[in-house]
């Protein structure tokens, strides 16, 4: 049997395997016993209905996750890459434009097939548990707006780096590099103001109460701070959530109205410190760097595998080409890609806890941000008891019970 076929078999097996013990050892790990911590915000009916929540989408996650892997492989094994591959040769362009269609029917189909369990996930279990306020409508149109966003931001990346790889000699990889990191780099830098608005409506924050705590925050800290906007998160979902965007003078942090409406004006200074702290701590520049570190070292090892025969035959393909190749090489990636995503959480959970420790610091006020994590995992019905094993190898924040040990450890 080909080698190829036998890695790449393998990975799309190992990738499920890791998937569904994560979703089991979810449900195993479920502990009926409110931990202490806790008991001043939850009550028994919200941490049960948070365990109905963990275990219905843990076990859907198999669900899907099993179907998705099954899809895959019988796609794989009857040829339908060389099917697709027959679709867009038909149409009788040169190849780089072979290519983006040969991609593009292949993203097409893998998100067609993504789509009812998203469907089911947004409208059945989001809904179940009153989280879901996406209209049909809504859902239609995020679709069409990420197929358009990612044909503009896609399609350039896929013609140079193909461009590159067949006409760029031994740097090609290098060239390809550097294309990828500029795109990388404009999306990142346009994201707040370009991107990230075809989603959701950004609003300054008015004045008033919140707004005079948070510049009084950044005048006692220090901090400069380049726009702080309200989102219409609740458009969407009744979760609350926070996050940093950008660099430069495009940087943003983002409150959603959820969170502005249910936490009170410490929690929500304590909130934007932790996002502060992200952007001064360097942390976006930090993932901004090992992000194209990793695109480089991904084309790098690429070059070594896009003309490689048995590569395609392993995908049944009739007529090599680089674009195949660059789609091929990305599927063979999957277990490095894997590693990667570990370490990233990793490190990412390490800048969790420095972003916390900022705002302790900072606010001087430990146990606000302690109390509004305390209502987050309520109002959003967290795992309050995930399995460690399943926190190592996904989790990209900690588990909301070690943030707040830790924040009133610092008090």
């Amino acid at each position: 049997m080909n080698a190829y076929l036998v890695i790449i078999l393998a990975s799309l097996a190992l990738s499920w395997a890791l998937d569904t013990l994560c979703a089991a050892l979810t449900v195993r790990s479920l502990s009926p016993e409110l931990p202490a911590e806790f008991r001043a915000v939850w009550d028994p009916a919200a941490y049960r209905r948070s365990q109905d929540y963990a275990r219905d989408v843990a076990r859907f996650s198999i669900l899907s996750g099993t179907i998705a892997t099954i899809l895959t492989m019988a796609f794989l094994l009857a040829g339908g890459f060389n099917w697709v591959d027959t679709l867009a040769r038909a149409a009788g362009f040169g190849e780089l434009v072979t290519g983006l269609l040969f991609v593009g029917l292949l993203a097409l189909l893998a998100d067609l097939a993504s789509t009812p369990f998203a469907a089911y996930r947004t409208f059945a279990i989001e809904a179940r548990y009153g989280f879901n306020r996406t209209t049909p409508g809504l859902f239609v149109a995020d679709k069409l707006k990420g197929w358009l966003l990612g044909a503009c931001i896609a399609g350039p990346i896929l013609l140079g780096v193909t461009a590159f790889f067949k006409h760029g000699g031994p740097w090609a990889w290098a060239w390809a590099w550097a294309l990828a990191s500029a795109v990388l780099l404009a999306v990142q830098y346009l994201a707040p103001s370009l991107i990230l608005p075809l989603f959701n409506r950004f609003t300054p924050l008015p004045e008033g109460e919140l707004r005079g705590a948070i510049e009084e925050y950044a005048r006692t800290a220090g901090i400069t701070l380049s726009g702080i906007f309200a989102i219409d998160g609740s458009r969407r979902s009744t979760k609350s959530n926070a996050y940093f965007t950008g660099f430069g003078k495009r940087r943003r942090i983002a409150l959603f109205d959820t969170l502005i409406e249910r936490q009170g004006t410490a929690e929500i200074v304590a909130v934007l410190a932790h996002e502060v702290g992200h952007a001064t701590l360097g942390h976006v520049r930090t993932n901004t760097a090992l992000a194209v570190a990793k695109l480089g070292l991904m084309l790098w090892l690429m070059s070594f595998f896009l003309h490689e025969p048995s590569l395609f035959e392993a995908f049944s393909l009739r007529h090599a080409s680089v674009y195949a190749g660059l789609v091929f090489f990305m599927i063979l990636y999957t277990p490095l890609s894997m590693l990667f995503g570990v370490a990233m959480s990793v490190l990412s959970r390490r800048f969790e806890y420095q972003a916390d420790a900022f705002a302790a610091r900072t606010t001087g006020r430990p146990g606000d941000l302690a109390s509004a994590l305390l209502n987050l995992s309520r109002d959003n019905l967290s795992n309050l008891t995930p399995h460690p094993a399943v926190v190592f190898l996904t989790y990209s924040h900690p588990p909301v019970l070690a943030r707040i040990r830790a924040l009133r450890g610092a008090a």
